[in-house]
């Protein structure tokens, strides 16, 4: 066991939406909640309560915690699916459509990869697969989980270690993530808007 603080899964993913977001929350520990986070929450009361079924030859498991000790990592799987042999599928709850933007659904896929990770240092089995549910779709979009998000995985990993242990503010930025971003007013992106490119696709 490495000695240091895990990295909550969830803050890979704040880091992919935005790295001052995720040093707000993370470092500074301020949150704040809107629309979007109420939604959120909402959608992950149908899975919060720990439990375990079994439905059409799958062990079915509900809010299970999760590590990976070499990426110092820890954090919850919504729904996890044990097939007949061990092999675990994790399933994510989001709130929303299945369609979202790309740039969106990139940093749900990261964090789904992450407990994939968790999952197969926990059980020595390969997760090659996992999926996201969407609330407002009520339908699953399988992730495979493959080389390049892996690697993304541990890029962001290193990213968020750096940030926590830097104890950095990253500098605001100001464009479309703004606008679904519950810590808007906590962050004033308007005071120093950046040069625009990144992120001027249509959501």
């Amino acid at each position: 066991m490495i000695d240091r603080d895990p990295i909550p899964i969830s803050a890979l993913q704040h880091w992919c939406y935005c790295p001052r977001q995720c040093a707000l929350i993370h470092v500074e520990q301020v949150f704040a909640e809107n629309l979007h986070t109420l939604r959120g929450q909402a959608v992950h009361k149908q899975v919060d309560q720990p439990g375990v079924e079994t439905r059409a030859g799958l062990r079915v498991e509900r809010a299970l915690p999760v590590w990976n000790d070499r990426l110092g990592l820890i954090g919850k799987a919504d729904v996890v699916e044990f097939e007949a042999d061990g092999t675990p599928y994790p399933v994510e709850y989001k709130h929303g459509a299945r369609n979202k933007a790309a740039w969106i659904a990139a940093c749900d896929d990261l964090q789904l990869a992450a407990q994939a990770m968790c999952l197969e240092e926990m059980t020595g089995k390969p997760v090659p697969a996992g999926a996201l549910f969407y609330a407002s779709s009520k339908r699953r979009r399988a992730v495979k989980i493959d080389a390049e998000l892996r690697a993304r995985v541990e890029t962001a990993a290193a990213a968020v270690r750096g940030l926590l242990d830097g104890a950095v503010l990253p500098a605001p930025t100001f464009d479309k993530r703004c606008d679904k971003c519950s810590l808007r007013e906590l962050c004033q992106p308007a005071l120093r808007p950046v040069a625009a490119g990144l992120f001027d696709a249509e959501a």
